[in-house]
């Protein structure tokens, strides 16, 4: 598996350092630059543009985040790179850009989000980039079939699963009972060879996560919003993943 010790050393700013009452939005170059300065590393998301570049953008469409409207797939990356964060100066980064600015002061433990479509065209983006970065960063992804895809295009890049317990409701749509159970328990190592977990803080006595825990597999908790719950998944957890307090 290789030294993950850097993967779990400090508490990992999920989107960054943001604070939208600041101005300091999610995923943006503001949370970023946040992070590095205060020596966090940074968990981060990717969606595709119409174009194939992975764009650090965590929703599928831009109405939550921007005044813009629609998919972030229906825009070409220098189109998407145009539109403004709302409450903030910045605009969406690409990962190009993103891998540039960090430059290696800090992990990146990067999210692929995926519509369970069997699309690989951002998995296989995100691991070339990732790959030929000089810096220490992970690829990770709720789709197992993502994690396969960055296995086989980069072996080399530090792979983890994110998961919970629970996949029911209309954030899931389309997963059966026998398909939430396997990701849930993380039940294709023999396919993704995972080699960290990123599981949902209040899920982690799942005897799956404890099994893995025990096997020495490096065990994140997300997402983590205050030191109760921290102290909570700390009780598992080898690091939290955090947001809107300082960890």
């Amino acid at each position: 598996m290789g030294d993950l010790a850097w993967l779990t050393a400090r508490p990992v700013a999920h989107r960054g350092l943001h604070d939208a009452a600041r101005g300091i939005v999610e995923n943006s170059a503001g949370a970023m630059d946040a992070a590095i300065a205060a020596g966090y590393p940074i968990e981060l998301d990717l969606q595709a543009s119409a174009d194939g570049e992975a764009m650090v953008f965590h929703d599928f469409t831009l109405d939550r985040l921007t005044a813009a409207r629609g998919a972030v797939a229906a825009r070409t990356a220098a189109e998407l790179r145009e539109i403004a964060l709302r409450g903030s100066g910045d605009t969406l980064l690409t990962l190009p850009e993103l891998l540039a600015r960090v430059a290696g002061r800090v992990p990146l433990v990067i999210e692929i989000k995926s519509a369970f479509s069997g699309d690989m065209r951002l998995a296989a983006r995100a691991a070339e980039l990732v790959a030929a970065y000089d810096g220490k960063a992970a690829l990770m992804s709720f789709d197992p079939d993502q994690v396969t895809e960055v296995r086989a295009r980069a072996p080399g890049v530090v792979r983890g699963i994110v998961a919970q317990g629970s996949y029911s409701g209309a954030h899931w749509p389309g997963i059966d009972a026998e398909r939430a159970r396997v990701l849930a328990d993380m039940d294709h190592h023999d396919t993704t060879d995972y080699q960290f977990i990123n599981y949902h803080f209040t899920d982690l006595e799942r005897p799956a996560v404890l099994a893995a825990k025990a096997a020495g597999i490096p065990i994140l908790a997300w997402t983590v919003r205050s030191p109760v719950d921290e102290a909570r998944a700390r009780g598992v957890a080898d690091q939290i993943v955090f947001e809107g307090f300082r960890a």
